[in-house]
Formats: C-alpha cells, sequence, structure tokens
C-alpha cells in the first residue's frame, strides 16, 4: 500500500469518510410509497381507535386522506381523526381538525356532528368559576350555532342540556365577581354584575340570589326605591326562595305582595 510520507493514515481516513457518508445515504433512503385500498386503511385506523390506540388512529385516518383524497372515505376519516384527538384528550387539535372540515364541507350531512363535538371539545375544557371562562363561552357560542343551524338534529337535545350548565357557569363567574365589588364596598360595579345575571342569564339557578343582591347593593348605595321594586320582583317570581327571605328581612313587608299595577311590576320570563 502506498502511504503519504507527509500524511500518514491519511488515505485510511479518506476511505473511511466515504464510507461513512454512503453508509449515512443508506441510512436515510425513503421507503418506497406503496398505495394500499381505502377501506383497508380506513379499518385499521378504526381497530386502533377501538383498542384505544389514539395516536395510532389519528395518523391511520390521516393516511385515509393522505392516499385516497378524494374519496368518500377520507371525509369520513377527517372526521374521525378529530374524534380521536378528542378521544386522546388533544381538544385543541380535534378543533382544528373539526374547523377544517367544516370549512371544506359545509354542506355534509356531519356537520352538525362536526358542531357538536367542536362544542364538546370546549365544553371538557371547562374550568371553576374562580378562573378565565373563555373556554365556557366558546363553548357556548359553539352549541348555540348548532342549535340555530340545526334545531333538529339529534346532537340538539344534548347541546341545549349543556348550553344550560355553560350558561350557568357564566352566571355564576358573573356572580362571583358582584359578590367581590359588593365586599369591596364598589356598589356600581357590583350592581353591574348582578343586573347582568338578571338580565342574560334569566334561567340559571343564580338569578334569585343576584336579585338579592341587587336589592343590598341599591340599598348600600342609596337607592332605596330600586332595592324596593327589586325585591319586589324577586318576592313574586321566587316567593319560597330563601333569598327572598333575606330581602324579605331588610325590606319589610310592602315587597312581600307587589302591586301589578305598579309601573315597575315585572313577571319573570
Amino acid at each position: 500500500m502506498i502511504r503519504s510520507k507527509r500524511f500518514p493514515g491519511l488515505l485510511s481516513i479518506v476511505v473511511a469518510l466515504v464510507l461513512a457518508v454512503a453508509l449515512g445515504a443508506c441510512g436515510t433512503k425513503k421507503k418506497e410509497y406503496v398505495e394500499r385500498p381505502v377501506e383497508e386503511l380506513y379499518n385499521e385506523a378504526m381497530d386502533a381507535m377501538l383498542a384505544k390506540e389514539y395516536s395510532v388512529a389519528t395518523e391511520k385516518f390521516d393516511e385515509v386522506e393522505r392516499q385516497h383524497p378524494y374519496s368518500l372515505w377520507a371525509n369520513k376519516a377527517q372526521l374521525m381523526a378529530a374524534y380521536s384527538y378528542y378521544l386522546n384528550n388533544f381538544y385543541d387539535e380535534a378543533i382544528v381538525a373539526l374547523d377544517r372540515f367544516i370549512q371544506l364541507h359545509p354542506t355534509s350531512r356531519d356537520v352538525a356532528y362536526a358542531y357538536y363535538l367542536k362544542g364538546l371539545s370546549f365544553y371538557e375544557q371547562i374550568s371553576d368559576v374562580a378562573r378565565d371562562q373563555l373556554m365556557t363561552q366558546l363553548a357556548t357560542d359553539t352549541l348555540s350555532e348548532l342549535i340555530k343551524r340545526f334545531p333538529k338534529s339529534k346532537y340538539t337535545s344534548d347541546a341545549k342540556l349543556k348550553l344550560d350548565l355553560t350558561r350557568d357557569h357564566l352566571a355564576g363567574k358573573e356572580m362571583e365577581i358582584g359578590r367581590y365589588y359588593h365586599k369591596k364596598g364598589e356598589y356600581l360595579a357590583a350592581i353591574n354584575r348582578f343586573k347582568a345575571v338578571v338580565d342574560n342569564y334569566q334561567t340559571t339557578t343564580h338569578v334569585p340570589e343576584a336579585l338579592h343582591r341587587l336589592t343590598e347593593a341599591y340599598l348600600a348605595y342609596g337607592l332605596n326605591d330600586d332595592a324596593q321594586k327589586t325585591a319586589a320582583v324577586l318576592g313574586h317570581n321566587f316567593p319560597s326562595n330563601e333569598w327572598y327571605l333575606d330581602s324579605y328581612k331588610i325590606m319589610g313587608k310592602e315587597v312581600a305582595e307587589p302591586k301589578k299595577s305598579a309601573p315597575w311590576y315585572k313577571p319573570w320570563k
């Protein structure tokens, strides 16, 4: 073997480098693409989902769309990929996938389900009233859209139940803030919060307390007439409620039976 006198072992180093590059190229060689029957891919994805291998299922559903983008199976795969994300608690990914499905297939018979699953993805992220209620508001908006656009959908009944809960949650947040202001003596700010509950969340469980707190705040703020009117409304609509009993104690007998002829008389909707 001929060796360089100046650089001993140089040839060996060059050969080693050439071999390393060649081996690296072999290692990074991509697998040959093989198109598979759409039914086979879809069934594998469903099997993975049923086995609770949700990440695997998502990849396989995506592969259905990648290999057969114009087939009816691709539409189903998009929706099932979103469902797999949802089952895996990857709510953000599910929402993105569902928005894409709604945008690409606005006339699909499955759009109602897409809205429903999107609403659930927000709903599952709702936190207690002490924290930010962005997810509650987004769930409310999405479920309301479903009910508005698809009133006869089989998902509408459950959406209405969950919508009642989200509204109650939002009302609870308003009440928490109102109580905070009331405790600090910032009665005008408290009044605005309690009024928001009375005006915007009339079907929630928080309304009787909101009316009572309004009565207290009006009295503290020196608005005695408004306090009397509010207590009367509370008495008419919730005569047996514990919050009315509290208002009765601070307002007296004159609010027990409001006259229907009074200009401020307001039966509950």
